[in-house]
């Protein structure tokens, strides 16, 4: 009889003993010292590492309500979506995701690869730092992983049975109630508004019934349409970076949904680092790192879009998706939702309760300026949202929006 026969969330000493007992991970005379690691709002995350080897791996365990309230219960289930997701995504991106070792669906908890040496890309991002390769990696892993559960490649009952098996219903929850609904309806007062800012998203998105239309379009398109299946929260904050790799870690939101949901947050997230730099980098830095950050932001589409065209022709087995026109018009209204899903992830990030550093970082007065011109840019990329088809339609909106905000 084991104290880890029944769930409980562990302490640090706790993964200690459990790694050693439940493990035979580390050699009987391993070191063992426990970190953690994790400041998510959900999960706890250690590091153990072996002082004398100096092996190191990541435990994480699912809590059973947020740790930004106990009044809000999570499932536990996620991690075991979560683990189910990286060995599947690992079939089609082995070398972008960490390597599952084990996992425990008493204790809701996976060991996981350790990424010691990288950094999580926001942190970087905000230190002004470079990764010439992103936008050709994050769009292999886009498509290559989302492409393979679309009814354009995976046979159609096999599709139906992955969406039962990744049915993912409380963490859905949280998305539709803090992404869809509170920053745009406020029904429990759970948002969190920059006060000087108040009247201003009052007026421009509180008071704007034809957003609040859009806006629920949008969300019921999201809980509606299993076009793949999505990490579900793929941000710069679920991305590591090392000069020339990267890896995504925090799959525990994964659903069939739309694929421009998974786009959208990417290039939302993107923005926030542009607008950071563009407010407290001068002169020719600033100049060449939002260059390059726009660079990002349009070839991240683009290839995306050449990509997606070429695994469809090697992989496609849906014989009337094959009809001319149809994969333009499949691609279109990918463009069309990854547009409109950033908006609405720039928005939410500003209004709901998840801020990001990008911008509640910059003083008050780059604060202010920068949320207003980001929310009338989120406005414009709902809007549009049809006539975005490359990356450059984002790229003129972006510049185009600042300038007439000045």
């Amino acid at each position: 009889m084991s104290k880890f026969d029944s769930y409980f969330l562990m302490s640090k000493q706790d993964i200690l003993e459990y790694v050693r007992e439940n493990t035979e991970l580390f050699a009987d005379s391993a070191a063992l010292c426990v970190t953690e690691i994790g400041n998510g709002n959900m999960n706890y995350v250690y590091r153990i590492v072996d002082l004398i080897s100096t092996k190191s791996l990541v435990i994480k365990q699912a809590g059973e309500h947020t740790r930004i309230s106990e009044d809000i219960a999570v499932s536990t289930h996620r991690s075991t979506i979560e683990a189910e997701m990286l060995i599947h995504v690992a079939e089609f991106a082995p070398d972008y995701v960490p390597k599952v070792y084990q996992y425990d669906i008493v204790m809701h908890c996976i060991i996981m690869e350790d990424f010691t040496d990288y950094s999580i890309m926001r942190d970087a991002l905000l230190n002004y730092e470079i990764f010439p390769e992103f936008s050709n990696q994050i769009s292999y892993f886009l498509v290559r992983t989302l492409i393979s559960t679309t009814d354009l490649v995976l046979n159609h009952i096999e599709k139906k049975k992955m969406i039962k098996r990744f049915l993912n219903p409380h963490l859905c929850e949280i998305t539709e109630t803090f992404v869809f609904t509170e920053p745009f309806h406020a029904l429990s007062k759970l948002n969190s508004i920059y006060e000087p800012n108040m009247e201003f998203i009052t007026r421009e998105v509180f008071d704007d019934k034809k957003l609040q239309l859009e806006i629920t379009k949008l969300k019921f398109k999201f809980m509606n349409h299993p076009q793949a299946l999505l990490h579900g929260d793929l941000h710069t904050g679920s991305i590591f970076v090392k000069d020339n790799s990267i890896a995504i870690f925090d799959h525990e939101f994964a659903f069939f949904g739309p694929i421009g949901f998974d786009i959208g947050n990417i290039v939302a997230n993107l923005i926030f680092a542009w607008f950071h730099a563009e407010a407290l980098l001068a002169g020719e830095n600033q100049q060449d790192y939002l260059n390059w950050l726009e660079t990002t932001i349009s070839n991240t589409i683009d290839l995306f879009i050449v990509k997606f065209r070429e695994e469809f022709d090697k992989r496609a087995t849906e014989a009337t998706a094959k009809v001319d026109g149809f994969l333009e018009y499949y691609l279109d209204h990918i463009m069309k939702d990854t547009a409109a899903y950033a908006g609405i992830e720039m928005m939410r990030r500003i209004i709901g309760m998840a801020h990001v550093k990008d911008i509640t970082s910059l003083p008050m007065n780059k604060r202010i300026r920068a949320e207003r011109v980001m929310i009338k840019l989120a406005k414009y990329f709902i809007f549009h949202s049809k006539e975005m088809k490359k990356g450059k339609d984002f790229i003129l909106l972006i510049n185009a929006c600042l300038l007439n905000n000045e």
